[in-house]
């Protein structure tokens, strides 16, 4: 029995071990195929006969173990590509050290005029791809691309500036950037059967590339966002899964770890997305809005991808007008107290927010709006002063103001008023001095009244002021009073100190 046991532990391995993934790697553990990436189909069908419309079956061929040059595509018969192309994709699937330029040359650059050779391939459309070669390009494309992303050389939560930080390049980008070309090629090919390729551009593909999204090279984020643009429109099967798996990026972003590198390119293509919602919008739609869209304006490096959420905010307000009054309570909620540069992002975002802004949303939140547009206008920061005030040069905002001036006037006039007094800048100075004539001209009656309430909370607060320093100056005289008593007692407990010790 024990020879039984030990003779079985040693079996021989089949063919099929080692060709996990239709070519097995070489046995050596230099440079070769990374054996240890391993690709979930969870949708894939169960296997079958192929199917005529995708020719014959095509017998991967035996595992290489170095890397040389194989024939062109031209240079063979039409019934020997599909061979060909299998034996190229197995060739693509050796890794190289890059860190090292000196070293593997003549390898590195043979993988890359095959990478080039099977791009040109794909796109030139010459031969037929069987469902046998779309497999096994996906598992050759896992193989390279799917990786562990490099830590972040910056761990502080302080934002950083793309444009004077030199961002990290990815030293394999000359091979990486041919496997992304030629995935994003196949995906946008009008012969792919989205049938057929959902079954290996699955889920878990997807999930993966999602992942992908944070790195730092902004040359990869850049082909990410191309190619997941491209399968969100081609594989309509998988466009909820794409939004969901987009949420949750962004969830642990805002709440856990505040440190994405690809939340911009992300948000890229949302508005894309978004812009191509139908009406009436669905409810996911707006939980969406409400629950990731709004709450990423609190992190503090809003600065790096504002311009990408900003526009997605806009798209919805223009598809649903009624939104409006929800973005900008949103937008009031997550408002900055000491960043005067996120909030001068605020203000820009608003002013795009309230142009596409109805009365009647403009009314429901005008009171909350305007306190906040007044702690505005009276910063010190000179930029969120003026931004704020820029604001009436807007013709369709001010015609929502001219309609609600009666709202309006009373909660900012002080404002007005405090910056002509009192504001150090000039340019703020001058402003606040043309809306001030603006509000006279719309409503003159209006503006007395406001000015005489003004000028009677001044008096008032004068008096108050008046009477405090009043009882301040009577606690002092108080205070003095006392300390002048318990000094003359000191002094005459002196003087009985001084007696006794005479006596004595």
């Amino acid at each position: 029995m024990l020879r039984k046991i030990m003779k079985g532990g040693h079996r021989k391995p089949s063919k099929s071990d080692d060709n996990i993934f239709g070519f097995g790697p070489p046995p050596n553990s230099g440079s070769g195929p990374a054996n240890n990436v391993v690709v979930n189909h969870s949708s894939r069908a169960a296997p079958g006969p192929p199917s005529p419309r995708y020719g014959p079956t095509v017998i991967a061929p035996p595992p290489m173990n170095t890397v040389e040059p194989l024939p062109f595509f031209r240079d063979v018969p039409v019934s020997e590509r599909p061979n060909l192309f299998l034996r190229k994709l197995q060739l693509c699937c050796f890794h190289f050290d890059f860190t090292d330029t000196l070293k593997s040359m003549r390898e590195k650059e043979i993988k890359r005029q095959t990478l080039l050779e099977l791009v040109d391939f794909i796109q030139s459309g010459s031969g037929k791809i069987t469902e046998n070669c779309q497999e096994e390009m996906i598992k050759m494309v896992s193989v390279n691309i799917f990786r562990c992303l490099p830590p972040h050389e910056k761990t502080g939560q302080e934002p950083t500036d793309p444009e004077e930080d030199e961002p990290y390049l990815e030293p394999s980008w000359p091979h990486l950037q041919l496997v992304y070309e030629l995935l994003l090629r196949y995906v946008v090919m009008s012969d792919t059967d989205t049938k057929v390729a959902k079954r290996y551009v699955d889920h878990s593909f997807v999930l993966k590339l999602l992942d992908l999204f944070d790195s730092e090279d902004p040359r990869e984020r850049e082909y990410l966002k191309t190619i997941l643009h491209r399968i969100y429109g081609k594989f309509m099967v998988h466009r909820p899964f794409i939004r969901k798996a987009i949420n949750n990026i962004f969830y642990r972003f805002i709440y856990e770890t505040e440190r994405h590198s690809g939340i911009g390119e992300l948000l890229e293509i949302l508005g894309s997305i978004i812009n191509g919602f139908a009406l009436p919008m669905k409810e996911e739609h707006k939980l969406f809005l409400v629950r990731a869209l709004i709450p990423l304006h609190k992190p503090k490096q809003i600065s790096v991808y504002h311009h990408q959420l900003s526009y997605c905010i806009i798209q919805f307000v223009e598809k649903d007008y009624k939104l409006a009054d929800t973005v900008i309570r949103g937008l009031l909620k997550y408002w900055p107290v000491t960043n005067c540069q996120k909030e001068v992002l605020f203000l820009g975002e608003l002013e795009e927010v309230l142009e596409a802004t109805q009365s009647a949303e403009f009314q429901r939140c005008m009171v909350p709006l305007f306190r906040q547009i007044a702690r505005c206008l009276t910063s010190s920061h000179f930029q969120v002063a003026e931004r704020a005030l820029f604001l009436w040069n807007n013709e369709h905002i001010v015609g929502l103001i001219a309609q609600n001036r009666t709202v309006v006037l009373p909660i900012i006039f002080e404002a007005l008023e405090k910056n002509i007094q009192s504001h150090w800048n000039q340019a703020v100075h001058g402003l606040s001095v043309n809306v001030r004539k603006m509000f006279l001209d719309m409503d003159t009656e209006l503006f007395e009244e406001c000015q005489r309430q003004y000028a009677e909370k001044e008096s008032r607060a004068r008096d108050v002021e008046e009477q405090r320093e009043l009882t301040w100056k009577r606690l002092a005289d108080v205070a003095a009073q006392r300390e002048l008593t318990w000094k003359r007692l000191a002094d005459v407990a002196a003087q009985r100190g001084g007696e006794d010790m005479i006596t004595v």
